[in-house]
């Protein structure tokens, strides 16, 4: 049986340490309480969002006036002949290691990645020339009133960094992802993981890469070639190490980030003739005015 809490603030669970209290919030760690979680949104008559780690969410000043649920279905199942069924409350990150180290290439790139499974099938999540839709089999997804469906491969539909479920209003329960044999995979694991340490601001408060990187362009070169590194707005700072990346200098607010964005973005926009494609997602409070 789920717990209910209430006024929970959600900087605990965004990586970039910001957010509000969501009125409710609860954790679900089957397929059965994540049903308990749907059903009491509904008898409740409030909204509810889905988090993983957080690491791709902008939550409000003002909080979330519905129901959070933490998705911790956490699962890791090795069906044989490089098949693997995980939750989606799974570490992708943890994932990319564990495939790896049983010698099965396709998601070394998931390494170092702050993203739930679930959340990185939600964004396709990618690097390296990888993305998550690569070597993704299947999803058991389940829709507001608690009914679950398995979309197969043919029936997934993804583009650079978007996915047919970020137009659905559901829960991705789990994958199944189909690996290649390669006795090199732990050693690239391993290369990728050291170049994100020495390339990205690791150990600050971020939320990843703020931009879609147009097309035959990267968007923290963009914007470091705009003069924008170390750019500040309150306690928002634009990283030193990686453009890309918006760090929580000081005690920042949503609305810093938010303000530092609209700043690249105009910046961008005037030097470089580039409209920049925001990457995180900018949750609402629920209230009319957010």
């Amino acid at each position: 049986m789920i717990k209910i809490e209430e006024n929970v603030s959600l900087s605990a669970y965004s990586t970039m340490g910001l957010g509000g209290p969501a009125k409710f919030f609860t954790k679900a760690e089957s397929e059965e309480e994540m049903r308990e979680a749907l059903a009491f949104a509904k008898a409740h008559n409030v909204p509810f969002l889905v988090i993983g780690k957080g690491s791709n969410c902008l939550f409000h000043d003002k909080g979330y006036k519905g129901l959070v649920i933490l998705n911790k279905i956490d699962f890791f199942h090795d069906l044989g002949e490089g098949v693997f069924h995980v939750g989606g409350g799974t570490s992708f990150s943890l994932l990319g290691v564990k495939t790896a180290r049983l010698h099965y290439a396709g998601l070394e790139f998931a390494s170092g990645i702050p993203a739930t499974v679930g959340g990185a099938v939600y964004m396709n999540a990618g690097a390296s020339g990888k993305e998550t839709k690569d070597t993704l089999e299947s999803v058991d997804y389940m829709d507001p009133d608690g009914n679950v469906r398995r979309y197969r491969r043919d029936e997934l539909s993804f583009s650079y960094r978007k996915s047919m479920f970020q137009k659905m209003k559901g829960v991705i329960l789990s994958a199944t992802f189909s690996l290649t044999p390669n006795l090199e995979a732990r050693s690239k694991q391993i290369a990728i993981v050291q170049h994100r340490t020495k390339t990205q601001p690791y150990g600050e408060k971020s939320c990843g890469c703020a931009f879609r990187n147009p097309e035959g362009n990267f968007a923290g070169a963009l914007i470091e070639k705009c003069g924008l590194k170390g750019a500040r707005v309150g306690g928002a700072e634009v990283s030193h190490l990686h453009a890309n990346f918006l760090i929580n200098k000081s005690d920042a607010k949503a609305d810093d980030i938010r303000s530092l964005i609209e700043l690249i973005k105009k910046t961008v926009k005037e030097k470089e003739s580039i409209d920049l494609e925001v990457e995180v997602c900018f949750i609402s409070s629920g209230e009319e005015d957010a």
